[in-house]
């Protein structure tokens, strides 16, 4: 037989329980919710919180590293730029020696093609000093040069593990292949200059190897970038795996829990009426 009782409401207190419980669960779906995440901090789950900010300190590495490469292609591609434009510019050099080689070039033609040659060399002057980023050059300290000179390691991957950039030495080839008009003015010095050992085709074969070694260098760093990239994308992935709320399906239990923390709410009022039944008894 149940107790009737003014003291005790074993009904209010049943309903305040599942009322609690209720609440309890509304709390951590609203709070899933509000946030987006099933692990919000480490009260929800410690464990998962912890490998989860362990690899949000690993996609922010990352993502350091491929602003640093960022830099660095910038670099390499003011020093391609510039390598591409001596080149051709000693492209055309060439073909003023080969001219200058000849024997049957006139006194007045002669003078013609140096002060050509001249000109040209200015142009290289000003590739080698202008081929700065962000203040770095790896091309020569000419003087006039605006950027610092010298070999660059740049972090690469999230453990600050470097990758050297090579530099070429732009002021020892400019000056190697500043003839003088002395220099220019004998059709056989001048030939000696454009042989296959001559003192102008190695330096011309010199900056082909540097645009070489800047296109292998320029590869290396997208594609450094590209996979730091994708790397970020799987470990965002699988911090969403790990700490990510289901939005669906929390919404869901959401509505379904507002409900019964409704009806929670009426039958402990329903409850906390008992003891006045109890009155009422007794006055009939």
């Amino acid at each position: 037989m149940p107790l009737n009782s003014v003291n005790t409401n074993q009904s209010a207190m049943i309903a305040l329980q599942s009322l609690d419980a209720t609440n309890s669960m509304l709390r951590v779906v609203q709070k899933q919710v509000s946030t987006g995440f099933r692990v919000a901090d480490a009260v929800d789950d410690g464990a998962a919180y912890a490998i989860a900010q362990g690899i949000r300190s690993t996609v922010g590495a990352l993502t350091s590293a491929n602003q640093q490469l960022g830099n660095a292609q910038g670099l390499l591609g003011t020093t391609m730029s510039g390598l591409n434009n001596i080149s051709n510019t000693m492209t055309s050099m060439r073909n003023v020696l080969v001219k200058l080689s000849d024997s049957s070039v006139t006194a007045a033609d002669r003078t013609n093609y140096t002060a050509q040659y001249t000109s040209m060399l200015a142009n290289v002057q000003t590739f080698i000093q202008d081929a700065n980023y962000d203040g770095k050059t790896l091309i020569g300290n000419l003087a006039g040069s605006n950027g610092t000179f010298g070999r660059v390691a740049v972090a690469r991957n999230e453990s600050g593990s470097s990758y050297g950039i090579a530099t070429f030495s732009g002021s020892a080839m400019y000056g190697s292949i500043g003839f003088t008009a002395l220099q220019l003015a004998g059709a056989s010095t001048v030939a000696a200059l454009i042989t296959a050992t001559g003192t102008f085709l190695n330096n011309f074969n010199n900056v082909s190897t540097a645009l070489n070694s800047v296109g292998s260098e320029t590869n290396y760093v997208n594609n450094q970038v590209s996979y730091n990239s994708n790397k970020i994308d799987s470990l965002n992935n699988g911090i969403g795996s790990l700490v990510d709320a289901d939005l669906a399906k929390e919404a869901a239990q959401l509505q379904s829990l507002q409900i019964r923390q409704q009806l929670g709410t009426q039958s402990l009022s329903i409850a906390n009426q008992a003891p006045a039944a109890l009155l009422d008894r007794k006055s009939t």
